[in-house]
């Protein structure tokens, strides 16, 4: 029995339902690592696995408030505090019912090798609540994020850890947050990024994740020598902050985006989504991407209860390139094997581990450029890391010096994984390239540290 299946035999004891997903991610990323584990003793000696999949610690506190109907209200909240061995904890806060532990601990771990993908001296770690901003006044959002930092604050700070924003926390969030954590601290510094501009933000932070998604897909459709997106049939899951504007970016380059989807169905628009439309639904108005047809009769649109079985309508779509930007596990098998039939030459990853690990390994056996999303939506924290730095010199970048040094970082962490992949003899496998890139700086600087 190799030394990758000796650990996953011994992690797997451990794994419980509510942590399947954080397993999952750690699975893959032992199988990635496994070279590397075979050829360096040093790992196994110093505990280097043993000690990186469990987080340094995990807050869970109570959040008590007040909604506009002077109800008391009790959600959860949390904080998993992964590995700082790089620099501060640093990952987003979200807010939606399905957060729990597992899921946490599934993205924080994620979050380690991610940073440290970046270069940049940040660690890993994340957090959020079970609340739900949807249907809630912007003074029930006030008052939750204000009962939520009056715990929060205890365990943050800019040479501590760093929050950011994710799922259900945008700049509205954030801004409470912040106003919470200078009125309890008196100090006003960089303990959250994703904050508003006018009080410390950086330029391009929304912006951020999805572009860096297209550059990063750019750099490896021309490392692994194929034709670029200009002019091709892009497909897009997804109607949030990263999907917007990957869709945004394609569609700037001269990409053909012809769909995107929500927890309720799907569009199809052949001549190329109406991203106006889009932000006004999604954005602005928070209602169905049904209504998209409505002004656009020509496009279709399919419910989830009308999709494939096991499988998901956007990605049924002949396309060029494919952007999954949803949800954890949304691309099956199924998804793959119909990609695959299109002729479909690269995917993506914009989400979070969007894609099952069969429909990983289905679409690199048909040597389908993959690209995994701890390196490719990895751009949304370099910004802010560099909100970090904006704040810890109280200076402002402009926003070509904010968009030029994102991409100079995601074509540095594509070649990086591209080259790591060649030297451990995975060539073209951007996920093992990018789990062993992300592990060896991680691995290496505990090691430097002692225990």
């Amino acid at each position: 029995m190799s030394i990758a299946e000796n650990k996953i035999k011994k992690f797997e004891n451990n794994n419980c339902a509510e942590n399947n997903v954080f397993y999952q991610a750690m699975e893959e990323v032992i199988y990635s690592i496994a070279p590397l584990l075979e050829s360096d003793s040093r790992y196994a000696r110093h505990a280097i696995l043993e000690r990186l999949v469990v987080p340094d610690r995990i807050i869970k506190f109570k959040v008590t408030w007040l909604d506009d109907s002077n109800e008391v209200q009790v959600n959860t909240g949390y904080r998993v505090q992964f590995n700082n061995a790089l620099g501060p904890y640093k990952g987003g806060l979200r807010f939606h019912p399905s957060v729990n532990e597992g899921i946490l601990k599934f993205l924080g771990f994620e979050q380690i090798l991610k940073n440290s993908l970046t270069g940049l001296p940040i660690g890993g770690g994340k957090g959020g609540s079970d609340f739900d901003p949807k249907g809630k006044s912007d003074f029930e959002v006030m008052k939750f994020c204000t009962a939520f930092m009056t715990e929060l604050h205890k365990y943050i700070g800019p040479r501590i850890d760093v929050p950011a924003g994710d799922i259900g926390v945008g700049a509205r969030e954030i801004g409470y947050l912040f106003g919470e954590y200078k009125k309890i601290t008196s100090s006003y510094e960089g303990a959250l990024t994703g904050k508003p501009y006018f009080f410390g933000g950086s330029l391009m932070r929304p912006e951020a994740t999805g572009y860096g998604v297209v550059y990063f897909a750019q750099s490896m459709l021309e490392i692994e020598n194929k034709e670029s997106l200009e002019g091709k049939i892009c497909t897009v899951s997804g109607a949030g902050n990263v999907a917007l504007h990957v869709i945004e970016k394609l569609q700037a380059i001269d990409a053909i985006v012809v769909s995107c989807s929500d927890s309720h169905g799907a569009i199809y628009d052949q001549r190329g989504v109406d991203l106006e439309l889009l932000k006004e639904l999604k954005l602005n108005r928070r209602v169905s991407l049904q209504e998209y047809v409505d002004t656009h009769t020509e496009a279709t649109y399919t419910s989830v209860d009308e999709y494939p079985k096991n499988g998901h309508a956007v990605w049924s779509i002949a396309c060029y390139a494919a952007f999954p930007c949803a949800t954890q596990n949304e691309l099956s098998e199924v998804d793959a094997q119909s990609l695959i039939e299109n002729g479909c030459v690269s995917v993506v990853e914009g989400a979070n581990m969007p894609s099952t690990s069969e429909a990983i390994a289905l679409l690199q056996s048909h040597k389908v450029c993959f690209a995994p999303a701890k390196a490719a939506n990895a751009g949304g924290v370099a910004v802010s890391e560099f909100e970090m730095s904006q704040n810890a010199s109280m200076a402002k970048w402009s926003y070509a010096k904010v968009d030029e040094k994102l991409k100079e970082t995601m074509q540095m962490i594509c070649k990086r994984v591209a080259l790591t992949a060649k030297d451990y003899g995975v060539e073209g496998n951007y996920v093992d390239g990018a789990n062993i890139a992300g592990f060896k700086k991680v691995a290496d600087a505990m090691i430097a540290e002692g225990i």
